[in-house]
């Protein structure tokens, strides 16, 4: 069964760091575009960083130059490291894997959610 497990969360004062780890149960992960989510209370879930299957990535502006990305592509893992952290990265977040397969097939999964808290 394809499944995401996210770890890494939790409790950090304001400008500290946590690192996200996302491991991906698949034999093809090297060809899914990874990405992580948050959801604060009350508002949409929103994509936070992005990393495509050839490394390319994208950021929300809000973390731009705070959070980076990764993967490990002999690990199936995908990682986000959160640096300078602020009150308002507080949120559930989730990793999620996407790809387009046969016939344009969207195929997506999700993890579970990590709650990372950020005190003032």
């Amino acid at each position: 069964q394809v499944q995401l497990v996210e770890s890494g969360g939790g409790l950090v004062q304001a400008g500290g760091s946590l690192r996200l780890s996302c491991a991906f149960s698949t034999s093809i992960f090297s060809i899914f575009t990874m990405a992580w989510y948050r959801q604060a209370p009350g508002k949409q879930r929103e994509v936070v960083a992005l990393i495509g299957s050839g490394g390319s990535t994208s950021y929300v502006e809000s973390v731009k130059g705070r959070f980076t990305i990764s993967r490990d592509n002999a690990k199936n893992t995908v990682y986000l490291q959160m640096d300078s952290l602020k009150p308002e990265d507080t949120a559930v977040y989730y990793c999620n894997a996407e790809r387009i397969g046969v016939l344009s097939r969207k195929h997506e999964y999700w993890g579970q959610g990590t709650q990372v808290t950020v005190s003032s």
